[in-house]
């Protein structure tokens, strides 16, 4: 029999927790054929997990036929037929999709639970509102943690709070240590423009801007990549849109310093180089925010961490060599 094709069937080899595990089998269950008094009976005889939805199932094989809203049971006639009331075809997953596609996918269809299914279309079990709604907060609690790029997974971000001395020095330190081997490499890109800096003192005093802006809008893009590489959407379509998004933000930028800075400083040449440091800088930092992500993803790690300290340091250094190169293009030569 082939797959049904109806089975959100995104993820199947997820290696973390999947949607079978996240199911349970303590629901009641009705058949096309019953008819609301047996299905309240059935409700009635004992106590069950979850009750909000109710998997209905053919008699042979078990596959999964429709879904019953606990409110639509509730308000039906006592000899309406689950056939009638049901919903005939509701969002299914398959058995081994990623606990996070799991959720994203209920958030997508807007449903309180989700029924897992294997390859074929019979039922295994249902994702309760509940088991959704804990695993949502142990992905945030794991996005959290990778924001920092020094933590792996949810459960290392659970006991963070409680860690001993050694542990949170062995979790933070490595990578505050890349970043200050970043901030000594900066520190020598400086000293090789210092002849350009000797020509116009004031270029120092808009570093920090132009790092910090490229830099804020690298990780705004990495959020929307890597969000979308963890969800298993394809982010082929993305890129084209996140490249175009941040080259306008980086125009937007240019174009409302350049004015800023020409009247600041009474410069034209100061200002042009500013601008033009502040766009180019946006423009690849928005490419590194998209291609380092990707390349992770196809080596199998994990995309996530390239939001973290060392994606930094690669953008804040390459937004350093866009400035002084630009200022050194633009500034006479000393004679």
């Amino acid at each position: 029999m082939s797959p049904d094709p109806r089975v959100l069937a995104i993820g199947r080899d997820a290696a973390f927790e999947s949607a079978a595990s996240l199911a349970t089998d303590d629901v009641p269950l009705a058949y096309p054929d019953d008819t609301i008094a047996v299905l309240r009976a059935r409700l009635a005889a004992r106590r069950y997990t979850c009750v909000s939805d109710i998997p209905v199932v053919s008699r042979e094989g078990g596959a999964l036929v429709g879904l019953v809203q606990i409110e639509d049971a509730v308000s039906a006639a006592d000899d309406t037929l689950i056939a009638a009331v049901m919903d005939a075809d509701p969002p299914r997953i398959a058995h081994g999709v990623d606990r996070e596609q799991v959720t994203w996918k209920a958030v997508q269809h807007r449903e309180s639970a989700l029924v897992v299914v294997d390859d074929d279309g019979r039922y295994l079990g249902l994702i309760p509102p509940h088991r959704l709604l804990e695993t949502l907060l142990a992905e945030h609690d794991e996005d959290l943690s990778r924001l920092g790029g020094f933590m792996k997974s949810a459960e290392q971000a659970r006991h963070a709070t409680e860690e001993a001395l050694p542990q949170r020095l062995w979790h933070r330190l490595p990578w505050l240590l890349i970043g200050l081997a970043g901030a000594f490499v900066a520190a020598g890109i400086m000293g090789r423009y210092e002849d350009t800096l000797g020509r116009m003192l004031v270029l120092s005093a808009f570093v920090p801007g132009i790092v910090y802006f490229a830099d804020a809008l690298s990780t705004q893009t990495e959020t929307v990549i890597v969000r979308g590489l963890s969800i298993g959407i394809d982010v082929r379509g993305m890129l084209m849109r996140e490249a175009t998004t941040g080259a306008l933000i980086g125009l937007a930028a240019a174009c409302t310093v350049y004015p800023l800075v020409r009247i600041g400083w009474h410069d034209a040449t100061l200002a042009m180089i500013v601008s033009l440091s502040l766009f180019s800088a946006c423009v690849v930092a928005t490419g590194v925010a998209l291609i380092l992500p990707v390349t992770l993803a196809r080596f199998r790690i994990d995309p996530a961490f390239a939001s973290g300290p060392l994606a930094t340091v690669i953008q804040d250094l390459l937004s350093l060599l866009i400035y002084f190169a630009i200022a050194t293009a633009m500034l006479p030569s000393r004679p």
